[in-house]
């Protein structure tokens, strides 16, 4: 029992050496084989690596793209002395790991520390050289690859490497912007009461233009009703007198009946004339007429 023991205590002793020799290295990352506080080997190949325990120990450093955000906002001068907020990122990879160690450690926030600085002095050279105009739309993207060309030598002193620079917005500090958005809304109130008075403008013109169509189109409505009635009168005197002048009593008679119409609108009215007058012939009949006359 005691040689089994024996045996297996030994088994695992040499286990914990064997596991203490052996190490993976990830695709994503790069080993750093440190020898008594001394960087003694990098090793960028995957796979699995063997050290010698005790005196060598391993540090892993990311070697996948990593992106730094602007830490706070400071305002940039332009060259017409306007401040402006920017918003950047910039895209970066360790590429030598021993110099990433001996100026950053291996903590990336040590570096992103000391990066950001360095990044936020190159945008403010970079803005001061140029207008507001220029900044936001015509040489933006000069401005970010300006940056980057700055940006490089640095890199190099901290063992990574810059892959992009990229402005993510560009704004005005508050108090500007307020005064931009007053301004602006002055302008857009501007245009709207110039387009309202256009409008109203626009609409008087065609009221006018339609009440001087309205009355054209009465007034030659009118005209041509009456000339039709002109013609229907003359048709109709022509038809009377045509009538009238084959049976004169007739005529006599429908001018009499006409003639009452005209005087008699109603109950009501009230005329003191003779009976015996021509108005009444058509009323006192042949045997009226022969009669003697109807006293007032």
């Amino acid at each position: 029992m005691n040689r089994i023991a024996l045996l297996v205590g030994g088994v695992l002793v040499a286990l914990m050496v064997a596991a203490s020799t052996m190490f993976v290295v990830d695709q994503r990352k790069v080993a750093v084989v440190y020898m008594l506080g001394e960087i003694k080997e990098v090793i960028t190949e995957p796979g699995l690596k063997f050290k010698l325990p005790l005196f060598q120990n391993v540090v892993f450093l990311d070697r996948r793209i990593q992106t730094l955000d602007s830490p706070e906002n400071r305002p940039i001068f332009t060259a017409e002395k306007k401040s402006l907020i920017i918003d950047w990122l910039v895209k970066w990879r360790i590429r030598e790991p021993r110099q990433f160690i001996r100026n950053n450690g291996t903590d990336i926030r040590v570096l992103e520390n000391r990066l950001s600085p360095v990044v936020q002095a190159a945008f403010n050279e970079e803005v001061t050289k140029r207008t507001v105009g220029g900044v936001l739309a015509t040489e933006r993207e000069k401005v970010m690859t300006d940056v980057r060309k700055r940006l490089a030598d640095e890199a190099a002193s901290f063992g990574i490497e810059i892959l992009d620079v990229r402005i993510k917005r560009v704004d005005f500090v508050a108090n500007i912007t307020d005064s931009v958005y007053r301004r602006m809304e002055s302008e857009r109130k501007q245009v709207a009461n110039e387009l309202r008075s256009q409008g109203q403008a626009e609409g008087e013109k065609i009221r006018a233009d339609a009440d001087r169509q309205r009355e054209v189109i009465v007034a030659e409505a009118y005209r041509d009703a009456q000339k039709i009635k002109g013609e229907g009168d003359a048709q109709a005197s022509s038809l009377y007198g045509e009538a009238f002048s084959k049976d004169p009593q007739f005529a006599q008679f429908y001018r009499s009946l006409e003639a009452y119409r005209a005087t008699f609108h109603s109950k009501s009215d009230v005329m003191v004339v003779d009976p015996s007058s021509d108005f009444f012939k058509a009323m006192r009949g042949s045997g009226a007429a022969a009669g003697p006359a109807p006293r007032k």
